[in-house]
């Protein structure tokens, strides 16, 4: 294999993964990225001397992980040292998927013996929380490969014609409306509403039930410091604080220098690639969310019935998601905690929260003393039964709002960039990994798989550096 410079632009989970395998398999790798910090939106701050991760709050089908770090094993030479040596992730698995508040009511998922939904949640359960390994299979295999074949059969085989969540689980006449609108609601991990979301969706919960959800020791940025070890230790020069001002056929042009790579590897979202290229950028009509988020230190830890991580739901779904679309604030929205006692995952010495609302990608800055900001932190001191309100408790934060996530790209500061029709996620999205007119451009990160967390980025940079690999060797790939 005839060795190539390779300029990745982003030092997001994509980019990095992409910037590990390439280096690995020997190429001349440099990594671009403007801000400071690795990881992109997954990002490490101090409050008040205590560390909080930004980003992703879990890890979910940690096979993902696995499938990645054995094909850059693979790639390396008969002596070289194995990922696990280079770069150890240990990965604690939390007790329940979280608690979830809805309408007066709260269950963990799995939800607990004795509840009113745990006959049907079981039932779901059973159905749905086999198809991990299928769903795997999918996101960490291109989809031209027959692998793809039988793992997506078996999953269609759920949904039969209803391939949108909300048409799949509106069909399941012996579930609980309440508990149906439990699992709806996790398609705003992909931004937008059970309605513009595949059937896919609606089997998540409970996969994650099943196989667990994750946090690695140290906190989710531990995964982005990892991938940046691998390029690192592989020859991969990692380049921060250097902002790419233009993107052309063999040239990228930074504040400082001028690259004249082979190719060229991007994990920007769309828009903003497009502004580098010097294309004009269409303003889209429809955007994925955006959020409010809110790391504080506390004073005290919370009471002991307060879980790692507690969902706070609207009472009425239907109204946040026509929020969302019109871009609008809504009366009450889908509300995250995330909880860490001292010493639990983080090595701080005083309780840390994340505190994360759903709200609509209109670019604009918030604060806590913002109405919409003190309104849901009220009514979420109400549903947890805090002893007193949770802003009181608060002696330092940070918050990040669609203003900052706007820096990334994002119209409005939407977290998943463009929403595409239902039926344009998964395999079929868009932007595509490369296109026959810009062989030298390839995409990897959330512009390329929105809303699929860390495991679709992860296979999604996967499947996209395998196809390079291919075409830079004796191999054939087949752009899309």
């Amino acid at each position: 294999m005839t060795r190539r410079r390779i300029i990745v632009i982003g030092a997001g989970l994509g980019g990095l993964a992409s910037a590990a395998l390439l280096s690995r398999a020997g190429h001349d790798v440099t990594v671009l990225e403007r801000n400071g910090w690795v990881g992109g939106k997954s990002r490490r701050i101090q409050v008040a001397g205590q560390r909080i991760d930004t980003g992703p709050s879990l890890v979910t089908f940690p096979a993902a992980i696995e499938k990645f770090l054995q094909r850059f094993d693979e790639l390396g030479t008969r002596d070289s040292r194995k990922a696990r040596e280079i770069a150890p992730l240990d990965l604690q698995r939390l007790p329940e998927v979280g608690r979830y508040f809805f309408r007066g009511q709260s269950a963990n998922l799995p939800v607990e013996k004795g509840h009113a939904w745990k006959p049907a949640w079981d039932r779901f359960e059973a159905e749905h929380g086999p198809l991990g390994n299928h769903i795997t299979t999918m996101l960490t295999n291109d989809p031209w490969d027959a692998a793809i074949v039988p793992a997506a059969a078996q999953l269609f085989r759920h949904y039969g014609r209803r391939l949108t969540t909300k048409k799949y689980l509106d069909g399941l006449s012996w579930m609980p409306e309440d508990l149906r609108e439990v699992i709806s609601i996790h398609t705003l991990n992909a931004g937008v509403a059970p309605s513009a979301t595949l059937a896919l969706f609606a089997t998540m919960p409970a996969v994650m039930a099943t196989d667990g959800v994750w946090v690695p020791t140290g906190g989710v940025n531990e995964l982005a410091q990892m991938l940046a070890r691998l390029a690192m230790e592989s020859g991969a020069s990692v380049h921060l604080d250097e902002r790419v001002t233009s993107v052309s056929r063999r040239r990228v042009v930074t504040e400082s220098a001028t690259y004249e790579p082979d190719i060229i590897v991007s994990g920007l979202d769309k828009g903003v690639l497009d502004g580098l290229r010097g294309k004009k950028v269409k303003k889209s009509r429809s955007a994925s969310c955006s959020g409010i988020a809110v790391f504080a230190v506390l004073d005290t830890e919370l009471p002991s019935s307060v879980v790692t991580h507690s969902v706070i739901m609207p009472d009425e779904p239907d109204d946040l998601y026509a929020s969302l679309k019109s871009r609008t604030l809504p009366a009450q929205t889908m509300a995250f905690l995330n909880y860490y006692r001292a010493g639990h995952i983080y090595p701080n010495d005083r309780p840390t929260v994340a505190i994360l609302l759903t709200a609509p990608p209109n670019g604009k800055s918030y604060d806590l003393t913002s109405e919409f900001v003190q309104r849901e932190m009220t009514r979420i001191s109400g549903v947890l039964g805090l002893p007193r309100p949770l802003a009181d408790m608060i002696t330092d934060h940070a918050i990040l709002h669609p203003q900052y996530f706007a820096g990334f790209g994002g119209l409005g500061g939407a977290l998943y960039g463009e929403s595409n029709p239902w039926w344009r996620s998964g395999p079929f999205h868009s932007p595509t990994y490369s296109s026959r007119l810009s062989p030298w451009l390839w995409r990897v990160g959330a512009s390329v798989h929105p809303g699929g967390g860390i495991p679709a980025v992860l296979g999604g940079a996967l499947i996209s550096t395998n196809r390079l690999l291919r075409s830079l060797g004796n191999g054939q790939h087949r752009p899309e």
